[in-house]
């Protein structure tokens, strides 16, 4: 009798998958034992545009090659799969951190901001070369946040009742809460914009960049710190720590470059669409499904033994 070792959860943006025989075969020119197979539960909502399943294996040899493999039939089978390990997967997670910016929405609040300012093609190609690891943050951000400077503060509600929030989103953040899971929402973004997404989706706690304000007008600078990517990390551990929690309770979720920080610490890191420097480096990778795909890598004692 095998115990299971890891987890392959597939995740396909459709209702049903089709034939799994590669991944059958895959498993065996790799020489993994597959101890079960299940389906696993999609929110109601999502119900029409989401299927996942799991397999719990034993003996997996994890290197380059089968990375490289398991992601080549992802692309094939145009789904998600992650290789977990089992006692990431089987954590009691107490603690969700998450970026807000190309994660929690579908933008970067800093480039809607710099289209209002008539600056938006010169400050969204520096966006991407920071978002990608091309640039230091701190000076990138001080350079497109000086665009800004003269903005009217009244853009920042319009942009806020606008934002594209990620399919996905609300019935992520909803589950967590009802398994009693603090969430929290640390961005290299705006405050007031994560702020927004705090009253409307509930999240416990918000750190961002506050941008000051004067006599009406963007003043091109934050009030305090920069929220760089040493700062998320630093948040995640003092709440961790505040919590009296391990890090292995930690999830973190982002897509930039300056996540890498928070998303090593963190006991399940997830890159999220994330950038290639990011997706090369992080563990565990979502590419093709929406943040709900986080629910899908927290397991469940039935896992743990062999059916």
């Amino acid at each position: 009798m095998f115990s299971p070792t890891h987890a392959i959860t597939l995740i396909a943006p459709q209702p049903s998958f089709g034939d799994l025989a590669e991944l059958h075969m895959l498993c065996e020119r790799h020489g993994f034992t597959v101890l079960s197979q299940r389906n696993l539960p999609v929110p109601r909502a999502l119900a029409a545009c989401r299927s996942a399943c799991t397999f719990a294996v034993a003996g997996v040899d994890r290197d380059a090659d089968l990375r490289r493999a398991l992601d080549d039939l992802a692309a094939t089978l145009a789904v998600d799969i992650v290789l977990q390990e089992m006692s990431v997967r089987q954590a009691d997670f107490r603690l969700a951190v998450f970026d807000m910016d190309s994660t929690l929405i579908q933008c970067e609040v800093i480039d809607e901001l710099a289209s209002r300012a008539g600056v938006g093609d010169a400050v969204a190609g520096i966006t991407a070369r920071a978002m990608a690891g091309e640039l230091d943050f701190n000076a990138s951000f001080t350079e497109r946040l000086g665009m800004l400077r003269g903005l009217d503060e009244s853009v920042l509600a319009d942009i806020a009742n606008s934002l594209p929030i990620t399919e996905g989103m609300p019935e992520l953040i909803g589950t967590l809460r009802g398994l009693g899971i603090r969430t929290a929402i640390l961005s290299g973004g705006f405050s007031y914009f994560a702020e927004f997404l705090q009253q409307r989706y509930g999240f416990d706690e918000v750190h961002a960049n506050t941008l000051e304000i004067e006599d009406g007008k963007v003043t091109g600078r934050v009030v305090g710190d920069i929220v760089n990517g040493d700062l998320k990390k630093a948040h995640l551990l003092r709440i961790a720590g505040d919590m009296q929690i391990g890090t292995e309770q930690v999830i973190a979720v982002g897509d930039g470059a300056n996540d890498l920080p928070m998303l090593g610490v963190a006991g399940l890191g997830v890159a999220f669409e994330a950038k290639p420097l990011v997706r090369q480096q992080a563990t565990h990778n979502l590419m093709r499904v929406g943040l709900d795909g986080v629910l899908y890598l927290l397991g469940s004692p039935s896992e743990l033994s062999q059916s």
